[in-house]
């Protein structure tokens, strides 16, 4: 007979199915937060693809990064690469994320459809979206972390290197960076939910390949703010820049732009 789970363990049940109806609710709610929020559910008609397309077919990456370089006017394939990763971690972070924090609920990616999209967040849909309930909100981070990282930007990441030389620090700073702008839009649009948002999002980066990549401050309770350890590439691109979160911004000018963010209706940056 295998003995009795103890310690830890035994004092956190794991999370449980939800309803149809529990996770359809919970999705119409946090898909009103933005649109790298939203999951569309319905009929999964001609022209959408398995999430798990984006990494198992290297010829349909490729030409996705080539066509994100021509709209962002660079023949730097590598670039192009750290925003369209970048790009795609966030859509994925902020409905799963946006679940946890309103509705104690996490969502599956493995019903997730997409399509193409010549400008927006990448299109996602399900047609029977499946969720669990989570009875432990303690320790929801790692069975997060896996549906995400481990699940679909792992192997993402490792196709998009099978194309492009790009170092994977590189990679997983712009999963931390995404990951923290969705705690900061969650804080922004429900700031009732700020504070659990906010400690949701150092428990992820604290996990696996997103630690170390950077740190999720708040100058002002309820305003999170992230500060990388490395550099998206954006600066490159013909009008690019310094994003705020970059790893280049000198602390000075760090700290007048989050003045002026926070000066801002809402704290918005």
């Amino acid at each position: 007979m295998t003995p009795p789970a103890s310690g830890a363990a035994a004092a956190r049940p794991g999370p449980l199915p939800a309803s149809p109806s529990a996770v359809s609710t919970a999705i119409a709610d946090v898909s009103e937060i933005s649109g790298y929020f939203e999951l569309g559910i319905g009929p999964i008609e001609a022209g959408w693809r398995p999430l798990t397309d984006l990494a198992a077919d290297l010829d349909l990456l490729r030409r996705r990064i080539i066509d994100v370089a021509g709209r962002l006017g660079t023949d730097e394939l590598r670039v192009a690469a750290s925003i369209l990763f970048q790009g795609l971690a966030a859509r994925l972070w902020s409905p799963v994320v946006g679940a946890v924090v309103t509705h104690d609920l996490l969502l599956d990616l493995a019903p997730v459809h997409w399509r193409e999209a010549s400008s927006g967040p990448l299109p996602l849909r399900a047609e029977r979206p499946t969720g669990r309930r989570i009875l432990d909100p303690a320790g929801v981070a790692e069975p997060l972390y896996r549906e995400v990282l481990t699940e679909v930007l792992e192997p993402l990441a490792w196709s998009v290197r099978e194309i492009v030389r790009i170092a994977p620090g590189l990679l997983w700073g712009n999963a931390a960076s995404a990951l923290a702008g969705t705690v900061r839009t969650i804080a922004h649009r429900r700031p009732e939910l700020a504070a659990r948002a906010t400690a949701l999002g150092r428990e992820l980066l604290a996990l696996g390949v997103l630690r170390g990549g950077g740190d999720l401050v708040e100058p002002v309770p309820g305003q999170p703010f992230f500060v990388r350890r490395s550099c998206c590439l954006f600066y490159r691109l013909p009008k690019g820049g310094k994003c705020g979160d970059c790893v280049l911004i000198d602390p000075e000018t760090r700290r007048r732009q989050w003045a002026a963010a926070l000066r801002q209706p809402g704290g918005s940056s």
